[in-house]
């Protein structure tokens, strides 16, 4: 059997493109099997992985949105990875929707939440072989400031410590729930992992090259 490799993430994981000239795409809005970054990643991988999309625009380590439905991770985590056993390796990267303003969590929250959503992964019984948790916490690329003056902007919210001061802090929080829970890290704004100029919060479809190569050199030493 080929090793999964189970990708749980948000619109960055799913695909989402803001900028129709930047996908062949246009009209879906979503980055497509050349462009994802998940699908770059199982080509450079090869025949031996079987990577896993399971990315949900809007998705959150643990909050309940109140305006949409089932968008909290820790409610799927569960299911998700029973359906993809045995994992391999779990690759998380969500945090960015955490920082909206509707859900009043600062960065140490939100660093909480993906702590919480790790301990929960780790005791799902879906690993392979001697059944040992693997999880790789990816950081996502900081919020830039021109959100702020962007068609999201009411969306993330920009009162008191918004969603660019708390996406700078993020990366450093997931680091230290990484060392606490046992999980490898990466942080794809040291990948060159570029956002797009018109939400300032999307990878473009050059950041989905930069963080499948840089992913496609980390996982194999991670198996």
């Amino acid at each position: 059997m080929k090793k999964h490799i189970v990708c749980l993430g948000d619109s960055n994981t799913h695909g989402y493109c803001a900028d129709p000239a930047d996908c062949a795409d246009s009209a879906l809005q979503r980055f497509n099997e050349d462009e994802r970054w998940t699908c770059l990643l199982q080509k450079a991988l090869g025949g031996e992985f079987l990577v896993l999309e399971e990315g949900l625009s809007g998705r959150t380590t643990v909050f309940d949105d109140p305006l949409y439905e089932h968008l909290s991770a820790l409610d799927y985590i569960w299911p998700c990875l029973k359906s993809h056993e045995p994992v391999s390796l779990l690759i998380i990267m969500l945090g960015t929707n955490d920082t909206k303003e509707r859900f009043h969590a600062n960065p140490h929250a939100i660093g909480l939440g993906m702590r919480r959503l790790v301990q929960k992964a780790q005791t799902v019984d879906c690993w392979g072989p001697g059944g040992k948790p693997n999880i790789l916490i990816v950081a996502p690329p900081m919020i830039g400031e021109g959100v702020l003056a962007s068609p999201v902007a009411e969306e993330m919210g920009t009162m008191g410590c918004g969603c660019v001061e708390k996406s700078r802090r993020v990366p450093e929080k997931f680091r230290c729930v990484a060392e606490e829970t046992g999980c490898h890290f990466a942080d794809a704004n040291q990948l060159g992992c570029e956002f797009n100029t018109i939400d300032f919060m999307h990878l473009t479809r050059a950041g989905h090259a930069s963080l499948a190569k840089a992913l496609a050199e980390l996982v194999p030493s991670l198996l």
